[in-house]
């Protein structure tokens, strides 16, 4: 049996001071930043791509009913890029997976859905608005 989700394309970490945290990957270790807005930065470390999002970018990513059952927010999440979204999204409910949110369009040109592993470690699901084909 292959994969439902192909590698992971993106690391998202969720970060308390998204200054220090951008300051960090940029100044100690090199990171080229590619964007940023007032939550979040993404940035390019040798090829992989890192997005840190502030705690409002999180919750707005996630929501903010997201938490282990230690209750300790998710701190980052995986992120796969799929060609649609909803056809991933069935298969991986009929193989017992719950999401969190989605399948939705996001303002930032995405279609995602989220889930959680039995450790709270958040996944999301994307792919460009651009091949989007709403049934």
């Amino acid at each position: 049996m292959g994969s439902a989700l192909p590698a992971i394309g993106v690391t998202v970490l969720f970060c308390s001071d998204l200054d220090a945290s951008t300051a960090f990957y940029r100044d100690a270790l090199g990171a080229a930043l590619v964007n940023a807005d007032p939550q979040s930065a993404f940035l390019d470390l040798s090829g992989s791509k890192i997005l840190l999002l502030s705690p409002e970018g999180a919750i707005d990513l996630v929501g903010d009913g997201v938490a282990t059952d230690a209750g300790v927010p998710p701190t980052g999440e995986l992120v796969c890029f799929v060609d649609d979204v909803d056809e991933v999204v069935i298969a991986l409910a009929r193989s017992g997976v719950t999401f969190l949110r989605g399948p939705e369009n996001r303002r930032w040109g995405m279609r995602t859905a989220h889930f959680a592993d039995p450790d709270g470690h958040v996944w999301e699901i994307a792919q460009s608005l651009d091949n989007h084909h709403p049934s």
